[in-house]
């Protein structure tokens, strides 16, 4: 029986990857194409992409003397190296001549400083080279521009006319490396489908993605903040004859209290701990150790405040707070209004934002017994 093989959907396709600038504007220790960004260095990332997408090969050009580090930023992914240019255009030319060997039929080439590349946008420039040399991902313009007068504004521009060009940009390969073999011009050519143009090549458009951004300055490298995050705490204090009882900031009359090196209030010591987590902050401990006697004693709500600062300070807001108290005595019920209005003062946040419920173990375990009391903190967060 014969067996069927699967073609590929697009005609043999190589990527190249312009990674032979110096990146300074980024602020970054090495080249900003090799400086992690993600968890992974730039460069990585549209080469895995491109690598998912069949390209073969994958060539990347790189600055002279910086071989070691593209090599350790793109280990165990099957690339070829070549060194640039003095000008972006002439990097771009050595590595199409790297290439012209064993020439593929097109080819994409990419900027390394914009590391994610979505799989339809280079679905959607194979498609226009079926019907052109050249195909670009743009976007349209949605602010309004003006040309510079000096410091003073000139006439207005139309936006309508106008695009953001993104790479990859693609090719049919023979008519790319001529028009860079060709390419005359003393000034510095923007991209690629400049070149092509120069050259009398038609260039299509297609639509781009803004998660093509171009990584250009320092804050491009600030890490990633989430919109929402999310953080749990849990807490446990012995039951002791003779102490004071504090749940959630509430005094709560009782024939024990809950021991501890502070005021022992259980749940917003589990309230404190999910906030720290939410943000990455450690815990309770890390910011007010036990072994420390000027917290001997100390309200708990001093260390829900600070908690609360220190969210406000990583740049997020509480969005709302779960704490559950787990005990057999003393009933909550009667006290759960005054727990969520005090917490929420705490807090500086609706009450609505604040839930506080109980729950028994049926009267197992040391909570059963009435040895302690336990409670458990969900909290989530929101980027201001």
């Amino acid at each position: 029986m014969s067996q069927i093989v699967s073609k590929p959907t697009n005609p043999a396709t190589a990527a190249l990857i312009v990674a032979a600038g110096q990146g300074l504007r980024a602020g970054q220790a090495v080249p900003k194409q090799f400086a992690l960004w993600r968890g992974k260095p730039v460069v990585r990332h549209s080469a895995e992409a491109l690598a998912a997408a069949g390209c073969d090969p994958i060539l990347v050009v790189i600055p002279e003397g910086s071989e070691g580090l593209a090599r350790e930023a793109l280990a165990g992914i099957a690339v070829r190296l070549t060194v640039g240019g003095a000008s972006r255009q002439e990097s771009v030319r050595l590595g199409l001549e790297a290439l012209a060997a064993d020439a593929p039929e097109r080819v994409l080439i990419h900027d390394a400083a914009r590391p994610l590349i979505p799989a339809a946008v280079i679905a959607r420039l194979h498609r226009a080279l079926d019907d052109y040399a050249a195909a670009i991902p743009v976007l349209a313009v949605v602010d309004s521009l003006a040309h510079a007068s000096g410091a003073l504004m000139g006439q207005p521009a139309r936006r309508e006319d106008l695009r953001r060009v993104q790479t990859p940009q693609a090719f049919r390969f023979a008519p790319i490396l001529a028009a860079h073999r060709a390419w005359q011009s003393a000034s510095n050519a923007g991209d690629d489908a400049q070149v092509a143009q120069a050259a009398g090549m038609d260039v299509a458009l297609v639509e781009g993605d803004e998660t093509l951004h171009k990584l250009t300055y320092a804050a491009d490298f600030a890490p990633a903040r989430p919109p929402i995050r999310i953080g749990t705490g849990y807490d446990v204090h012995r039951l002791e004859a003779g102490e004071v009882l504090w749940l959630c900031g509430v005094r709560i009359a009782h024939t024990h209290g809950l021991s501890g090196h502070s005021d022992a209030d259980v749940a917003i010591h589990a309230l404190v701990d999910a906030l720290l987590g939410a943000i990455g902050a450690g815990d309770i401990g890390q910011h007010f150790p036990p072994s420390d006697p000027q917290w001997k004693g100390a309200a708990s709500d001093r260390f829900l405040a600070h908690a609360a600062m220190l969210v406000a300070q990583a740049g997020y807001a509480l969005a709302n707070a779960d704490v559950t108290i787990i005990c057999e005595a003393p009933k909550i019920g009667p006290h759960r209004e005054a727990m969520r209005a005090r917490l929420a003062q705490i807090l500086g946040v609706d009450i609505a934002s604040i839930s506080v419920k109980a729950t028994t173990t049926e009267r197992l375990g040391f909570t059963g017994r009435a040895e302690g009391i336990a409670a458990q903190a969900a909290v989530s967060l929101v980027l201001t």
